[in-house]
């Protein structure tokens, strides 16, 4: 197991509510980027945390961006007092970190919530995802981030653009090179904890429907699905209101 390191985080919600939340975010991401998750479960009554990956944000920089490390670190993290998170929410990277970790240990949390997760990678994946991540870093500047994306809300467009000038390209990088073979479906049918992907709309682009992780992970009884009509792999951020819709009737189902 490689060795973890401490994640900073940042909250929203009632620090004493009874239901805690991890959020996680994607690969050239942060964790303020996943503010609407934030919000919509702290105006339902839960205490939500967002933590910046290592080699992203403001956590510590590393060698190893493995999976594995990536999940090590995650699995090292619990709420404020102890005791197991009731609710992960995990997006792309993370939604594969996510998955190892609670694939791991079924006592880490109750309920993961997946937004298209990263469960596996195909070869055109792996092209899609290094090309937005040469783009963002070229110009991580707001101005380019509103042109490719005029439809995100200004938060968005703030926080991604930020995300980019905090991220470690070489970190970054080697995620990618790190895990050439980018496969976690075992551990997605390994999960005893009720689990639902939110899964983006394959017409517009997503990493997770329509892939051969689909298949593998709709085998396992304690996985459901849905699906965001419209939606790119961000979901939250290009049709948000459909996404919370769906992330609160995953937790009331």
């Amino acid at each position: 197991m490689p060795a973890p390191v401490t994640l900073p985080r940042l909250s929203w919600g009632d620090p004493g509510s009874a239901h805690r939340a991890l959020l996680v975010h994607g690969l050239g991401s942060n964790g303020p980027l996943m503010w609407r998750y934030g919000v919509a479960l702290a105006e339902a009554g839960w205490h939500a945390d967002a933590v910046d990956l290592r080699g992203h944000g403001m956590a510590p920089r590393a060698l190893d961006y493995t999976i594995a490390a990536y999940a090590a670190d995650l699995a090292a993290t619990a709420p404020v007092g102890g005791g197991p998170w009731d609710l992960v929410v995990a997006h792309s990277l993370g939604g594969a970190a996510a998955t190892v970790a609670g694939a791991a240990d079924a006592g880490w949390a109750r309920r993961l919530v997946l937004i298209d997760p990263a469960i596996a990678l195909t070869d055109r994946d792996r092209e899609i995802v290094r090309a937005s991540q040469e783009e963002s870093f070229a110009d991580p500047s707001k101005r380019a981030v509103r042109d490719a994306h005029p439809h995100w809300h200004e938060h968005d467009i703030e926080l991604k653009s930020l995300s980019a000038q905090q991220a470690s390209r070489w970190a970054v990088e080697q995620t990618s090179v790190q895990n050439a073979h980018w496969d976690v479906t075992d551990a997605a049918a390994a999960l005893t904890v009720p689990t639902h992907v939110i899964a983006s709309d394959p017409k517009v682009y997503s990493i997770f429907r329509g892939k051969p992780a689909e298949s593998v992970v709709a085998a396992n009884p304690r996985i459901t699905m849905s699906v965001v009509a419209g939606a790119g792999h961000s979901p939250h951020r290009d049709k948000p209101e459909a996404t919370i819709t769906q992330l609160i009737a995953a937790l009331e189902g």
